[in-house]
């Protein structure tokens, strides 16, 4: 063991039991992941044959996934930004 001790009989392969099924549970959500990755890719392709900007899309979840303060706050300080560098007047 990692302090010095010797572990119980039959411990290590408890340890290595555990051990196999987070690594397979890890795995088997990284597939599932990487399938809902290429769904939503998939869907942003759709919306651009559509004729939707993807940027803009991508811009409006990441607003929509904001609580009305945070998203409140964060257009407060973008304005107070760009105010200050003059680009709105």
């Amino acid at each position: 063991m990692a302090d010095g001790t010797t572990p119980p009989p039959g411990s290590t392969s408890v340890a290595q039991g555990q051990l196999r099924s987070f690594v397979e549970r890890i795995e088997r959500l990284e597939e599932e992941k990487a399938a809902l990755s290429a769904d939503i890719k998939e869907v942003y392709a759709e919306a651009k044959g559509n004729g939707f900007d993807t940027k803009v899309l991508r811009k409006v979840i990441s607003i929509r996934k904001k609580d009305d303060a945070e998203r409140q706050e964060e257009e407060a300080m973008l304005e107070l930004y760009l105010h200050a560098l003059g680009m709105i007047g």
